[in-house]
């Protein structure tokens, strides 16, 4: 007798290793998806030596740092940043921020996929007078895409964007 007849069982073994070394030797992207499920998304991210935004996206997230230290960056409500260290071998379950940690470092990311019209936000500050620079926002329907790259290619790519309009310091090009 089959209790659940309609379900079928579609369970793949990944090899978090491989898929790190993968990444490793791979500059153009930082990230591998695992699955995207309609209310589920899985990629491992390898750390970024240039990130310094904030990303906002609207759901919490789970890490487990597979590799490496995890650098929490937030902003209290205050608007003061702060930073979170969670070791490797530790997981942090977060509200939406974004997470810093090396390149030869290495996350496990679980959050809800993204709900047709969501949108994720990139937002850098000022190094000088710590006012907002620029934000960008995506509309993520598949991770895939890299929407963290795409959002730094065009953040990256303007002087204008790099440039406080308060006391005209310039962010340093990655």
């Amino acid at each position: 007798m089959k209790l659940f007849p309609s379900l079928q069982l579609h369970m793949p073994q990944i090899d978090l290793q491989e898929i790190m070394e993968h990444l490793r030797h791979n500059e153009e992207r930082r990230t591998y998806p695992l699955w995207q499920e309609d209310d589920c998304l899985c990629f491992i991210a390898r750390g970024r030596e240039y990130r310094s935004e904030f990303h906002l996206n609207p759901s919490h997230e789970m890490q487990y740092s597979l590799k490496g230290d995890l650098h929490l960056h937030y902003r209290t409500p205050e608007g003061v940043e702060k930073v979170a260290v969670v070791p490797e071998g530790h997981c942090l379950y977060q509200p939406p921020m974004v997470p810093r940690f090396p390149p030869d470092a290495f996350q496990l990311v679980v959050e809800r996929k993204r709900r047709p019209g969501e949108v994720d936000r990139f937002h850098w500050f000022c190094p000088s007078c710590d006012n907002l620079l620029h934000e960008e926002r995506f509309i993520v329907s598949d991770y895939g895409t890299d929407p963290v790259s795409r959002a730094y290619d065009n953040f990256w790519g303007s002087l204008d964007f790099r440039t406080c309009k308060k006391c005209g310091t310039i962010m340093p090009d990655r």
